[in-house]
């Protein structure tokens, strides 16, 4: 039979409201009744009820980290730099249970061996892995809802569909609603998708978003993510948005290329009907609009980010037009796929065609030859999310900041030998 909360008072020689005390955190208690009781605790290996201690409070201790495939390094960085936040991040320790609780704001010990350092504001994260399907999200963010969700930070770019975004701002609106913290980390603000602003959770923006610069390999390089003090102007939002810029990143990539005199520049680009593929694209035609570079649309071939689209979408490319002296795929695992189906037509990279990504993921250096790529501050961004989730950093003026990407140039990319 499983043990109550009778059973622990009795062992400790307290009332069970002193046990409820003590597990809760939330009311003074003397340090030898205190011990007493998590000795109880953990002799009897009573566990906290963490659904009904769920119900007493606002939320839960439930984290939600939603990402569209968790294998894809991309999420995965996102992924493990918001959960080191949420599970720990730089929350103060303290000696009791195994583990702490903290749906109030405060303490609350798990049994666990006396003494053993725990940190007061440690939440347990979940990552949900729709598989970029529209539905999935919907389905996890109803289901962190009815769990009372400390928190939910969503990933990657966005579906573009009215109809799901309309859904999405809703499901969102109603987290903000019931108190659960909302961060959206490398996707644009949510909109209603009918009328086109932003749902009503939270305060209302009072500022126009600002921009962020990422400076990657330099000592102010976590400047932009350093947690920052939160004057009550800049109170945690329950809806804060943080967004990459593809747009820029994306151009700045294309005008690199065009620097180098390419004027014949393939393009694989991300599936259809998403913000990040939208996005990208639109930056690298926009770079080549300003040079007066023609952009026939047998040039662009769209497929998932990952390796073998990549592939296929370069030998296509190649089909179409022999001519390319350059190809730029929409993220680094792509353009991994581009590189081998160069390698395989015989072509050198780049001694006969040029190869650029995107994201500049932890393999992107070490490929051979190293890739030309765009810097996105993947990790730090996943902390500040979670820093944001967890309420320890202020959010942004207007709750919307758009951090800046970084040109990274390597040896996958040169001047046209032909």
């Amino acid at each position: 039979m499983a043990v109550t909360l009778a059973d622990v008072a009795a062992r400790a020689r307290v009332s069970t409201a002193t046990v409820s005390r003590v597990l809760n955190g939330n009311y003074p208690v003397a340090e030898s009744t205190r011990a007493r009781v998590l000795r109880a605790v953990t002799d009897l290996e009573y566990v906290v009820n963490g659904p009904a201690s769920a119900l007493a409070a606002a939320t839960s201790d439930l984290v939600g980290i939603l990402v569209n495939d968790i294998a894809d390094p991309f999420f995965g960085v996102l992924a493990s730099a918001v959960q080191s936040e949420v599970s720990g991040g730089s929350g103060r320790p303290t000696a009791g249970g195994a583990g702490t609780r903290t749906g109030d704001g405060s303490t609350r010990h798990y049994p666990g061996p006396p003494n053993q350092l725990v940190r007061t504001d440690e939440k347990l994260a979940v990552v949900c892995n729709t598989g970029g399907c529209p539905e999935r999200e919907l389905t996890y963010l109803t289901l962190l809802q009815r769990q009372r969700a400390s928190a939910v930070v969503l990933t990657g770019g966005a579906v573009e569909d009215a109809v799901h975004a309309e859904a999405v701002a809703a499901a969102l609106t109603r987290l903000a609603g019931a108190g659960t913290r909302v961060v959206l980390c490398g996707r644009p603000p949510v909109t209603s998708g009918v009328d086109g602003r932003r749902p009503e959770a939270g305060p209302a923006p009072q500022a126009r978003a600002t921009v962020e610069h990422s400076h990657a390999g330099t000592a102010s390089h976590g400047a932009a993510f350093a947690p920052q003090h939160m004057p009550s102007q800049h109170a945690p939002s329950q809806l804060v948005t943080l967004a990459f810029d593809n747009r820029g990143g994306a151009r700045r990539l294309t005008e690199h290329l065009v620097s180098l005199g390419h004027r014949n520049i393939g393009y694989v680009a991300g599936p259809p009907g998403r913000t990040t593929t939208r996005h990208r694209l639109e930056g690298h035609r926009a770079a080549l609009a300003t040079h007066g570079i023609p952009d026939p649309a047998h040039r662009t071939v769209h497929g998932a980010y990952d390796r073998a689209a990549g592939y296929d979408a370069a030998q296509e490319l190649l089909r179409r037009d022999a001519s390319l002296t350059a190809i730029v795929a929409a993220n680094d695992t792509a353009a991994l796929g581009v590189c081998a189906a160069l390698r395989d037509r015989g072509l050198r990279i780049p001694g006969d065609v040029s190869v650029a990504g995107f994201d500049d993921l932890p393999f992107s250096a070490d490929a051979a030859p190293a890739l030309t790529t765009v810097r996105l501050p993947l990790q730090e961004a996943g902390a500040r999310a979670g820093r944001l989730a967890m309420g320890r950093e202020a959010s942004p003026p207007g709750e919307v900041a758009t951090i800046r990407s970084e040109l990274m140039v390597r040896a996958s990319t040169s001047v046209p030998y032909s």
